[in-house]
């Protein structure tokens, strides 16, 4: 229970919510971002949505002063729709930058524990992480659940990272971390994304933390997940350490 005296939940918070058709969710997920977060603001990104995400996304914008649009011009992909949406957010003033997707597959709910690490400067960096303990998945098969662990291991090993899920996307910023990333060198594919995002969060010194969430499948639609996206992660992956390692070597030369 909220009292007079408590701070509202979620006051210099941003929510990033890239959308692409996802007019059936959007309405109940942006209530429930609210709800979880009531002093925050929820920018939505959408990709001129062909099923009218973007016009919905204004119509709750015009109710509600909390929730703001950007517009794209077409789909550019997750990756790009995040940075777009961050530098909004960092433009705005926001202390917190949460990464969101709108399909349900994040609870809204787990938003407060997710942003309270940040608040009482303990981490820099807070992901929601299915592979820490007391996290997990439902709704997938075996395929899709070996892909997923075996892509964050495959990034721990090649990267020397410390954090268990580093392919989800429910992840909280503590502004300046956020800001001093490099946006114009970061490769934008939806899945390597993720990776990419810690790992230089990581280099630059930041306090990560995990926090274990459930992650469930998306309630409507399809998964935009495809082989090519996987493979380039991997590829990638390789990528960021061999420049890591070339750095390096003519430094010391």
């Amino acid at each position: 229970m909220i009292t007079a005296l408590d701070p509202i939940p979620g006051a210099g918070c941003w929510v990033v919510l890239p959308t692409y058709n996802e007019a059936e969710n959007l309405p109940g997920i942006t209530a429930a971002i609210l709800e979880a977060l009531p002093a925050g603001t929820l920018l939505v990104v959408d990709d001129d949505s062909p099923d009218g995400t973007g016009r919905l996304a204004d119509e709750l914008a015009a109710a509600d002063p909390r929730v703001r649009v950007l517009h794209r011009a077409g789909k550019q992909g997750l990756g790009r729709a995040y940075l777009d949406g961050f530098r909004v957010a960092l433009e705005g003033g926001a202390a917190i930058v949460v990464q969101m997707d709108a399909d349900w597959s994040h609870d809204p709910a787990a938003l407060p524990a997710l942003v309270a690490s940040i608040e009482d400067d303990a981490a820099d960096l807070v992901i929601g992480s299915r592979y820490t303990s007391g996290g997990g998945v439902t709704d997938w098969g075996i395929g899709r659940r070996l892909i997923s662990r075996g892509g964050s291991l495959f990034a721990r090993v090649v990267l020397g990272l410390q954090p268990n899920d580093l392919t989800g996307g429910f992840k909280a910023w503590r502004a300046p971390t956020l800001a001093a990333v490099p946006f114009a060198g970061v490769h934008a594919g939806g899945y390597v994304f993720q990776i990419e995002m810690t790992f230089r969060a990581s280099r630059a010194g930041a306090r990560i933390r995990e926090i274990p969430i459930t992650f469930r499948d998306r309630r409507v639609g399809q998964s935009k997940m495809s082989r090519r996206i996987v493979a380039e992660a991997l590829v990638v992956v390789v990528q960021l350490r061999a420049e890591e390692l070339r750095l390096k070597l003519v430094r010391r030369s």
